[in-house]
C-alpha cells in the first residue's frame, strides 16, 4: 500500500508527465513563436483547480482527494493556479491592493529572478 507521501507523489509525477504533453501538443498545433503551449497547460490548471476545489467543497471528492489532486497532479502539471486562485480570494474579498500587489510580486519578481538566476549560473 502507499502512503500518504508516496501518492503525493505518484500524482505529482502525472501532472509533470500531463503537462510535458500538453505543452508539447498545444505548442506543436499553435506553430508560433509566443508560448502557447505553457498557456494552455495554465489556463487548464486554473480550470480544472477551480473544478476540483468546487467538488470538494459540495463534499463530491474527499479532502483527502482533493488534497492530493490539487497539491500533487496540478503542483506538478502548473503552480500558476494556486497563484491564480490565491490571487482570485483576494480579489472576492475586496482585499483589491493586496491581490494587485501579488500580481505584481509574483511576475515582476519572478520575471527578475529569472534573470538574477541566468547571471549567476554565468558565474558558476
Amino acid at each position: 500500500m502507499l502512503t500518504k507521501l508516496g501518492w503525493l507523489a505518484v500524482a505529482g509525477a502525472c501532472g509533470a508527465v500531463a503537462r510535458y504533453a500538453l505543452a508539447g501538443i498545444a505548442q506543436r498545433a499553435a506553430q508560433a513563436d509566443f508560448p502557447l503551449g505553457t498557456l494552455a497547460v495554465n489556463v487548464l490548471g486554473c480550470f480544472l483547480f477551480g473544478v476540483v476545489w468546487t467538488f470538494g467543497d459540495r463534499l463530491l471528492i474527499s479532502g483527502e482527494t482533493r488534497f492530493l489532486i490539487l497539491t500533487g497532479f496540478m503542483g506538478a502539471f502548473t503552480t500558476f493556479s494556486t497563484f491564480a486562485f490565491e490571487t482570485a480570494g483576494m480579489l472576492g474579498d475586496s482585499q483589491w491592493w493586496p491581490a494587485v500587489g501579488n500580481l505584481a510580486a509574483h511576475n515582476g519578481l519572478g520575471v527578475v529572478s529569472i534573470f538574477l538566476g541566468m547571471a549567476t549560473g554565468r558565474l558558476l
